[in-house]
């Protein structure tokens, strides 16, 4: 089995403002790299074989600063990035509804209300995928995976048995460099914690 610890970046300002930021390139604020450190502190005693991060630079950046600490280089994946909300980027919920009234109502409902991005089923086979690609080049190791919300509620699901439409409305979020733990073998991905 693979240990996967599955990361959530620092805070963006975007974060702080409620902003739906899919693949917008937005940077950690000073609380984000805080939250890093910390977590880099917390993390400093895993005996981690890699670092796989979201080729985004709030993820990327997260990555480096848990990378300085655990002495790992870090491997950007296109594949672990947030999901594409297409015309909702930047925007917050207040913006979408008066906007995408529409939209909003059946993202409310669970499903993505946006335009020109993409659905939860496309965002779960790409990071699924890269995940048990991940895990069989470290087969029995421990790897941290440096992702998005978006991404680990999409693992969550999968581990749950539901959709993400699902655990939207069920399951709380995850907070920014929160851990997940999870592993990976010949069964799939199985939950930890």
């Amino acid at each position: 089995m693979t240990d996967l610890l599955i990361v959530r970046h620092g805070e963006t300002d975007w974060n702080a403002e409620l902003r739906f930021q899919g693949h917008a390139d937005r940077p950690l604020n000073e609380t984000g790299r805080a939250q890093a450190r910390a977590l880099a502190d917390e993390l400093s005693d895993v005996a981690a074989d890699a670092i796989y991060s979201s080729d985004l630079i709030r993820a990327r950046e997260t990555a480096e600063i848990l990378s300085e600490r655990l002495g790992l280089p870090v491997t950007a994946w296109r594949e672990l990035r947030e999901i594409d909300v297409g015309d909702w980027e930047g925007l917050t919920r207040e913006e979408i509804d008066a906007r995408f009234p529409d939209g909003y109502l059946a993202w409310r409902s669970g499903e993505p209300g946006w335009s020109g991005g993409e659905t939860y089923d496309e965002l779960g086979a790409r990071v699924l995928s890269a995940l048990e690609r991940i895990a069989r080049s470290h087969p029995g190791g421990r790897v941290v995976v440096v992702g998005h919300g978006g991404t680990i509620r999409t693992i969550r699901a999968h581990l749950s048995g539901v959709t993400v439409a699902e655990h939207r409305r069920t399951l709380p979020g995850i907070a920014n460099c929160e851990v997940f733990r999870i592993q990976a073998g010949d069964d799939g991905l199985l939950p930890v914690d």
